[in-house]
């Protein structure tokens, strides 16, 4: 699966991509804001990852999608995009990203975003989707904002950082349908 944008492809992943992924994963300012992400971020922690995420493809009642975001002009992977916990009986979905540093504040995440909450709502046909972020992850919760999310809610002291060993509140997010095609609306003009 591959869907696209004016300046990114947002695919499935290739063993292949490990590299890019330890380039982003590894920096220390990406992997603090995670809840997953051990630092160091190795190659075997890449191939580990890939290696299950191909596998995950494609299964009958597929419940996790990870889409890598590639930039088009480089031909690099420069994130990604998780989405999973996918329940079709609720019709409701979990998601999270990241994006490498050197790639920050150009707007490649809310770019993949929108393919990537349209193949959601359109092709999943699903009705919600959450996500989390760190309470002090200021760019995080902001592009949250920006496209459509409401924030429900923080966790006190409820998740901790592989990356960094440090405890942190959680805001909690929700996205409906309804909130998605309003928030589409502005950023696609």
């Amino acid at each position: 699966m591959k869907l696209e944008t004016k300046r990114l492809i947002i695919r499935k992943p290739n063993m292949s991509d490990w590299k890019d992924l330890v380039e982003g994963l590894n920096e220390f300012d990406v992997a603090k804001n995670m809840s997953y992400i051990p630092n160091p971020y190795s190659e075997k922690d890449a191939k580990c990852f890939l290696k299950k995420e191909i596998k995950n493809w494609g299964k009958k009642d597929q419940n996790n999608y990870i889409f890598l975001i590639e930039l088009k002009s480089e031909g690099k992977v420069i994130g990604g995009i998780e989405i999973g916990k996918v329940s079709r009986f609720s019709k409701t979905a979990e998601t999270a990203s990241f994006v490498n540093k050197k790639y920050w504040k150009n707007g490649y995440i809310t770019e993949a975003y929108i393919i990537v909450n349209d193949f959601v709502f359109n092709k999943l046909k699903l009705r919600r989707l959450d996500a989390f972020a760190f309470a002090d992850n200021k760019a995080s919760n902001a592009t949250k904002i920006k496209i459509g999310y409401k924030l429900e809610g923080t966790q006190r002291q409820s998740i901790k950082s592989k990356g960094s060993g440090k405890i942190h509140n959680r805001n909690m997010y929700g996205l409906l349908r309804e909130d998605w095609e309003k928030a589409r609306r502005k950023l696609v003009k």
